[in-house]
């Protein structure tokens, strides 16, 4: 029998100097990668510098953000030395303008880069009737929806899954999470989804899990761990990539720095030097 034929997978890069060439390129395209991590481990800082290189390069993104503000993640954005003057920033923060904004997205002559702020679109409609929670995640599919089909999406950033777990109460989770994971798939938008974990305590005997609910690590098509790791009364932040489907990828653990506006990884598969 011919040796089967390989295709070649277009990836999306993590823009992590050290970490791409340690995964084949990056992240496959279409892929829906859970980006876990306790509070400090820059998981949301991460997924935007993904989101704001592919926007530099012409490509559209999407950023939601169930709980933090637009105004304070740009606020920190600005402050880690991104340029939010190479993108085209759009705004989302009133449900009713979507189609027009994205009408305008069109028009663009520099990739596009959406944030939509569901916390202020939440405070909208206070007090009104919307149904069943699920509602909100509906207008989340929705946005992805239109967003797609207003013109190329390159990527779709979602944070976080647990914010989605405390606006959506799910009554029967493995079954809603296998939709929500098929329904982005369908889509063909490579998708980071953030979710918190909290800090693992090795005295304890603690092990992480990649899911509240057990189910979402299988769903996955990728996994990269954040973590804080105390050594000699130092705290440094350690990365892994756990999963990644179609990909061969190198399993060390990494020490994630962030210096002069750019990630990048070192000391694979052996302690820092302190």
């Amino acid at each position: 029998m011919a040796e089967a034929e390989k295709y070649e997978i277009k990836r999306i890069k993590t823009y992590i100097e050290g970490l791409d060439e340690n995964m084949q390129g990056g992240i496959p395209d279409g892929h829906i990668v859970l980006v876990r991590g306790s509070a400090g481990t820059m998981k949301s800082s991460l997924c935007f510098n993904i989101l704001y290189n592919e926007c530099i390069s012409g490509k559209n993104g999407l950023y939601i953000s169930l709980e933090q503000s637009t105004k304070s993640i740009l606020k920190h954005i600005v402050n880690m030395r991104f340029d939010m003057g190479k993108v085209n920033l759009v705004e989302i923060t009133d449900i009713a303008k979507l189609s027009a904004q994205l009408t305008d997205v069109k028009k663009s002559n520099k990739g596009n880069l959406v944030m939509c702020d569901i916390g202020a679109i939440r405070k909208q409609v206070k007090g009104m009737e919307l149904g069943p929670s699920a509602d909100w995640l509906n207008t989340i599919k929705n946005i992805v929806k239109k967003m797609k089909e207003s013109g190329e999406l390159a990527l779709f950033v979602l944070d976080s899954l647990s914010a989605l777990y405390v606006l959506s109460k799910f009554d029967n989770p493995r079954a809603s999470l296998f939709h929500i994971f098929e329904y982005l798939r369908d889509l063909e938008v490579t998708t980071l989804i953030i979710s918190e974990t909290r800090p693992k305590r090795a005295d304890a005997g603690d092990s992480v899990s990649h899911g509240q609910f057990d189910v979402e690590d299988f769903l996955a098509d990728g996994i990269i761990l954040l973590e804080l790791a105390e050594r000699q009364r130092k705290v440094t932040r350690e990365l892994s990539v756990v999963k990644m489907r179609a990909t061969n990828t190198n399993i060390d653990v990494w020490t994630l720095e962030f210096k002069n506006g750019k990630f990048k990884v070192l000391y694979g598969g052996q302690p820092p030097l302190l």
